[in-house]
């Protein structure tokens, strides 16, 4: 998301106002509820784009292998607008992973992986941890293996040249016979 030069204006002043409370202008406020409203509605508009791309997605996914350079360019636009994959994209990249860009997919989404997991810590100045020796901390979870692909494979979807073979064209009809083309024999 980028911000233009007024709404940065807008975003400092509010930012300020929230750090050192002090009165503001019927103006300053206008125009922050304006901010907000236009962020709303762009994340609204992120969301909506997201939720197509995600059904885009699974579409491509289940009709894999034929449609693997879609799934492939979807699934790398998904990455892009923050999508964390799924168990169903990762079986369906390691099914793919003979194409090289599904090996860099495949690559990429697997340090997005542990990145979930990490914990965030306390700025200082916060609750303190307990220093009880009695209390253990909790296990930490053990990483699970990736899920297998399919034992049967899926029948690959048809191609619309597959269902819509091409007409071919009729061939030209004879010219009609003209009497001023007639060659005598003889």
């Amino acid at each position: 998301m980028a911000f233009g030069a007024q709404e940065l204006r807008v975003l400092r002043r509010a930012l300020a106002l929230a750090l050192n409370p002090s009165p503001a202008s019927a103006q300053e406020a206008q125009d922050c509820l304006q901010l907000a409203e236009s962020l709303d509605e762009a994340m609204r508009e992120a969301a909506r784009h997201r939720t197509f791309l995600l059904a885009d997605l699974a579409r491509y996914r289940a009709a894999l292998p034929g449609t693997a350079a879609g799934y492939l360019a979807l699934l790398d636009e998904a990455l892009g607008a923050g999508h964390r994959p799924g168990a169903d994209d990762l079986a369906a990249l390691g099914a793919l992973r003979g194409n090289p860009a599904a090996a860099a997919l495949l690559a990429r989404c697997h340090p997005a992986l542990p990145a979930a997991r990490t914990r965030l810590h306390a700025v200082p100045g916060g609750r303190q941890p307990d220093k009880d020796p009695a209390r253990k901390p909790a296990p930490k979870p053990s990483p699970r293996p990736a899920p297998a692909a399919p034992a049967t494979p899926k029948r690959p979807v048809p191609t619309p040249g597959e269902v819509f073979p091409r007409r071919k064209p009729a061939p030209p009809a004879p010219p009609a016979p003209d009497s001023r083309h007639h060659l005598a024999a003889g």
